[in-house]
């Protein structure tokens, strides 16, 4: 018998052609495997019982890497064919393949690294079908050499054999390589470049290292002077430094570290993960300023863990770019400024990918490891989208059928690079999966870079995305469902529908729409965005003559809160936790979105279970009442840590509170989170265990991040219903 297989998934790239040519080898059966513009198909024929146990097998016993999401076989005549072949791949027709994201050394070419009898032994690029570059180095599909930034190294004569041998691991591995064919590193004129960055780094010397998807600046974490220069040739204040330790026993030193946070640590795709940082982690003060947690990633690359090995600790990795700029990804020079040598290579970069972080299992910024695979949806795009996100933490995102396919980290639109990058990481997403977009989602500010670049395009259909519906829709399309439900979306900033900014929100949201049924109660925020950078600010709007003299502008400000004279109304749930911030000391003004409320999260004594009472008035939320309460324990001499967690519990009693009152009037039962106040784990933690307790289903994010890097899925989901 013969049966034609179609299989659909991220299936090029991570082996799934070798794996079928054992397969069927193993099995005495006939036909032969490809790849093309589709993904992989298999003609397969002989006795029925062996290729009933291949059918079987062909999922049960996929390559580690492989995600298999459709198996489609059909009969067909059999042909009296003999033995199993590789055909050569096809590149014509729709494209419709999954490009796999990069991924970590695996455990087979790491012995080969470190053995001195292999002919790989140090090499810094090592790979193999199970780990190393993808998404990074790939410049068009089928995913075959020719097609990536390895084009230019042609195999060596042990490379090529490997190559074209079904038993050998790197059977059809498209960046395999050796000393003798491909890339190299390079330190200045150095005869030995990872030696001497060793050196550097020991001198407490800031090195830019090439990377899989640009350059990092590294400097080793317990240098006394080391990061804290970075930090100032960076003009990088506060917010912390990514740490890079060998292994896991190197990153116990640093944090503690449960079970959810190893996983991610050890996993394929290595994110920075937050862990709470421990109080004698070896690292200088300068790495993580005041924080109480630490990013940590193991390492990713060869490169990476020779240079972390001959070092012997941990050392700073962060993202090798200048302020509010991308990384730096074709060349090392926009770092020349604040590196003092480059460890560089010869495999180009085609696309740049920041690194993914991860806190407590959530993605805060999905990237490296996890684009370019796609977000199944639970309801098929009618027609082709393309949604252009928001203007911070900035993510594009375009949808065709069932797949959604969420961009890497872009960042915020705020610079010529960076709108640059945005752009062309569309034209590179539209040509890979040949996707022309008939209709064009956008955020409802006029003034974000992103709208501005969605509505000049021409022949489209524009559908305009309230910010907080999108948040609402992103949670559903994580969770592939349609709605609707109790959405509560609580982050900073967001373009409402009556002209105010907000960012509080109750609503009853699905794909197909919403109503703002709920929110925080509106307060001015004087100064406009002079507001975010200075949280004091948003006290005085709360508070006004009710502390009067607290600081030397205080008056001032509470007089341009009440004439209204550039004080926005807001219904923020950042700025509520801003003023909190501001009022128990923690932050009078922020060098980066979000501090204040991360640093008053850090703060919380977490044995502390009660909370504030707040009103909720016909689903409006009396914020007020959370910093009087604040402002009279200060008073009674309260500790800070017991008045934080406090003010968090009564933000979770709030959200449930209104919730219930939403179910009252809706009969709905299922609550959707979203925002990017929901990064805080403490809040969201309690917020959850409150619903479920109140009998209510709880949906929260899981595959994308829940902050404005979510934006853009919740657009495509909206605008293709």
């Amino acid at each position: 018998m013969r049966r034609d297989v179609r299989v659909d998934g991220v299936v090029q790239g991570v082996g799934f052609r070798p794996y079928v040519h054992a397969l069927a080898t193993r099995l005495r059966l006939a036909g032969r495997v490809g790849n093309d513009v589709a993904g992989v198909f298999v003609e397969v024929e002989g006795a029925p019982e062996d290729v009933g146990e291949f059918l079987t097998a062909l999922e049960r016993d996929a390559p580690p890497l492989a995600r298999i999401e459709h198996v489609h076989v059909s009969e067909a005549a059999p042909r009296g064919l003999a033995g199993f072949e590789i055909a050569a791949s096809d590149a014509h027709g729709v494209r419709n393949t999954l490009v796999s994201a990069d991924s970590a050394t695996c455990a087979d070419c790491l012995r080969e690294l470190f053995d001195p009898a292999d002919r790989r032994y140090r090499y810094p690029f090592v790979n193999c079908t199970n780990c190393g570059p993808r998404f990074t180095i790939v410049r068009d599909v089928p995913y075959d050499r020719p097609l990536t930034t390895m084009a230019g190294f042609a195999m060596c004569g042990p490379c090529r054999t490997e190559y074209e041998d079904p038993r050998d691991r790197r059977f059809h591995a498209q960046p395999t390589c050796c000393p003798a064919c491909g890339p190299r590193l390079a330190l200045g004129d150095a005869a030995d470049p990872l030696a001497e960055a060793v050196r550097r780094l020991r001198r407490g010397e800031i090195l830019a290292v090439k990377g899989l998807g640009g350059y990092h600046l590294a400097v080793t974490a317990s240098h006394p002077t080391g990061a804290a220069t970075l930090r100032a040739r960076k003009h990088r204040e506060d917010k912390p430094f990514a740490v890079m330790a060998a292994d896991v026993a190197q990153a116990r030193g640093l944090c503690e570290v449960d079970e959810r946070s190893l996983r991610d640590l050890t996993g394929h795709r290595r994110p920075i993960v937050l862990m709470p940082r421990r109080s004698d982690a070896p690292i200088a003060d300068a790495v993580a300023p005041g924080n109480r947690y630490l990013g940590v990633m193991l390492p990713y690359t060869p490169l990476h863990h020779l240079l972390l090995r001959d070092l012997g600790e941990p050392i700073v990795l962060t993202s090798g770019n200048l302020s509010e700029e991308p990384i730096a990804y074709r060349d090392a020079t926009p770092l020349a400024g604040i590196a003092d040598a480059v460890l560089d290579h010869n495999r180009p970069i085609h696309i740049r990918t920041d690194d993914s972080v991860v806190r407590a299992g959530a993605l805060l910024r999905r990237s490296r490891g996890y684009v370019p695979e796609p977000v199944t949806l639970a309801q098929r795009c009618r027609r082709p989208v393309l949604a252009c996100g928001a203007e911070l933490k900035n993510t594009f995102c375009l949808a065709k059928d069932d797949h959604a396919f969420l961009s890497h980290h872009i960042g915020d639109l705020e610079n010529l690079q960076t709108y640059r990058s945005f752009t062309e990481g569309i034209e590179h997403f539209c040509r890979l999966f040949e996707i022309t977009p008939r209709v064009v989602a956008h955020d409802l500010h006029p003034e974000y870079l992103s709208t501005k670049y969605a509505l000049g395009l021409d022949g489209v259909e524009f559908v305009g995305v309230q910010h907080h519906h999108a948040h609402i829709a992103s949670c559903l399309a994580d969770n592939r469902e349609a709605g609707p439900v109790i959405g509560v979306a609580f982050d900073g900033t967001g373009y409402g529908t009556d002209g105010t900014i907000w960012g509080g929100e109750f609503l009853v949201a699905s794909l197909h729409g919403f109503e703002r049924i709920g929110h925080l109660a509106p307060v001015p925020m004087p100064g406009g965005s002079a507001a975010i950078r200075q949280p004091w600010r948003m006290a005085a709007a709360y508070l006004g003559s009710e502390i009067p003299g607290w600081r030397p502008e205080w008056d001032a400000v509470v007089s341009l809160a009440r004439n209204g004279v550039n004080a926005p109304l807001s219904s923020s749930a950042g700025r509520l936790f801003d003023a909190a911030a501001a009022l128990l000391g923690v932050r009078d003004e922020i060098n980066y979105e979000g501090q204040a409320a991360v640093e008053l999260e850090q703060l919380a004594d977490p044995t502390i279970v009660d909370a504030y009472p707040v009103r909720v008035d016909e689903l409006i939320v009396q914020g007020v009442d959370l910093l009087r309460a604040i402002v009279d324990d200060r008073a009674a001499g309260v500790p800070r840590p017991v008045i934080a967690a406090r003010f968090h519990h009564g933000v979770a009693s709030a959200v449930v509170n209104g919730c219930c009152q939403a179910r009252d009037r809706t009969g709905l039962d299922t609550v959707a989170l979203s925002g990017g106040v929901f990064q805080n784990v403490l809040l969201q933690t309690r917020a959850v265990n409150l619903l479920a307790d109140n009998g209510f289903r709880v949906l929260t994010h899981r595959r994308v991040p829940t902050n404005d890097g979510g934006i853009s899925l919740g657009q495509a989901a909206v605008a293709g219903v």
